[in-house]
């Protein structure tokens, strides 16, 4: 059987009860309809397409809305639909109750432009930049994937990458799977969202302690749970993956020349008194910054280990190694 309500605190939203044993139910909520009720409680108005706010009066207001759902009561927002949905449970489950877990979840980041026109010039660029520098390798990063130090998966770990791209009306979508999570990208009127759709929690390792592991003893790493006592730790993962996304995306487009870019890194500096000369981009410095530029280190941080092993063997390096190579 299926519920459909437009609820007072939680919008639009969806219940399946299955009608024969175990009686599985599924729960579908939407964050964004949650907020345009707390917005309407909180009286501050919006314009409302779909699940897209084309424009809010107070976005400091409805970002807080948003970071406070996290923190909620959830166990007791979905036993409360219960007594609605199937009231006879205290009479065929008796003494019962629901281990409540995410089949699955979206975290988003949108993007309000003024104007739709405005948005709109720049889905080309963005299209043929997300298809061009898409490469299986960036896409592992963008997903937070463990590879090796070339940048390349561990060969034990045969990830399925696809990507799709896609055109409907005035928009459109990129996609990438890794395995069962995707990552996608889409426009719509004049709103830009970036969404992480999460199926497979278990490809991310947190530290936390073990089921009837003593809270004394010290936590292990271990897998995200598809319970929902890990919501906000697998929000916070899905975020850094559209961060690491939305960075790559952010350099589609320079408006600076190349020579006014360059100027600014290939002329001598003094610093302690000291003189330090200038990058030479296109000539000896090149493998160095292509080594910079390598998508490992959007996850990893820079060290001075790591270059060195990228650049010891390299012209760069000019036959120095290890320690001798330092920067």
């Amino acid at each position: 059987m299926y519920f459909y309500f437009d609820d007072p605190i939680y919008g639009f939203m969806s219940v399946r009860l299955q009608t024969w044993a175990p009686y599985e139910i599924q729960i579908a909520l939407n964050g964004r309809e949650w907020l345009r009720r707390s917005l309407d409680t909180a009286g501050c108005e919006y314009i409302l397409s779909g699940n897209k706010f084309l424009h809010i009066d107070n976005y400091n207001l409805a970002q807080d809305l948003l970071n406070a759902q996290l923190i909620a009561d959830f166990e007791s927002i979905l036993k409360s639909f219960l007594p609605m949905v199937f009231p006879e449970m205290p009479e065929i489950l008796p003494g019962m109750s629901y281990y409540w877990t995410l089949w699955q979840s979206e975290v988003a980041k949108d993007y309000i432009f003024q104007e739709t026109d405005e948005l709109q010039s720049l889905m080309n660029d963005f299209l043929r930049h997300a298809l061009v520098t898409g490469q299986g390798e960036r896409i592992l990063h963008y997903f937070g994937s463990p590879v090796m130090k070339n940048g390349q998966p561990y060969p034990n770990s045969n990830p399925e990458i696809l990507s799709r791209a896609k055109l409907w009306y005035d928009g459109l979508r990129v996609r990438h799977w890794n395995g069962k999570n995707s990552l996608k990208f889409y426009n719509e009127h004049n709103v830009l969202r970036f969404e992480m759709t999460m199926n497979d929690p278990s490809k991310y390792k947190i530290r936390r302690h073990a089921e009837n592991q003593d809270v004394s003893e010290p936590k292990k790493l271990m897998p995200i749970r598809k319970g929902i006592a890990d919501i906000s730790v697998r929000a916070e993962v899905s975020s850094q993956a559209i961060s690491r996304f939305t960075r790559h995306m952010a350099s589609v487009k320079e408006t600076i020349s190349l020579e006014e870019l360059l100027d600014t890194v290939s002329a001598p500096i003094s610093s302690g008194g000291k003189k330090h000369r200038a990058l030479v981009p296109f000539g000896k410095d090149l493998l160095l910054l292509r080594a910079l530029a390598d998508p490992y280190f959007d996850v990893a941080n820079i060290t001075n280990k790591d270059l060195r092993k990228k650049l010891e063997d390299t012209l760069w390096a000019n036959g120095m190694s290890g320690k001798r190579l330092l920067f």
